[in-house]
């Protein structure tokens, strides 16, 4: 079963800006001649590289909500001695929208197994579809959905 990976998106203000963010950024790869892969790049590489290739995304924290995730394609590492992040999560470019679903603060990267994952935003309960995003906040922080 696949383990997915939980990480804040620091300096991002929603899942727009998110897909802009990684639509420039591969922008800028097209127009330098490299290949188009899009990283993400962390210090330390999981243990469980197998579980999370298997499968796994990374589902990204942004405004205190779990919003979004991608699908982790591979994980590669450089073997640079002067590159202190030696590990890139290959990232797909689809971002998918996920249900909203509270997360604290941190730094670096967890583990996030499957059965704590939420669910896609287009897999949501019919009767949730048309309600506003702060409205669901509003009654998620309540306990209410």
């Amino acid at each position: 079963m696949a383990v997915h990976i939980l990480k804040m998106a620091v300096g991002i203000e929603s899942v727009e800006h998110l897909c802009q963010v990684q639509a420039n950024r591969l922008r800028r790869l097209t127009e330098s001649g490299d290949p188009q892969k899009l990283y993400h790049w962390t210090r330390n590489t999981p243990r469980r590289a197998e579980e999370i290739t298997d499968g796994g995304s990374i589902y990204w924290i942004i405004k205190g909500y779990i919003r979004a995730r991608q699908l982790i394609l591979s994980i590669d590492r450089s073997h640079d001695a002067a590159v202190v992040k030696k590990c890139g999560f290959v990232l797909d470019p689809v971002v998918v929208s996920t249900n909203l679903h509270t997360a604290r603060p941190m730094q670096g990267w967890r583990y996030l197994e499957a059965r704590a994952a939420p669910l896609d935003k287009h897999l949501r309960a019919p009767e949730l579809e048309d309600m506003p995003e702060e409205m669901a906040r509003e009654l998620q922080d309540l306990g209410l959905l």
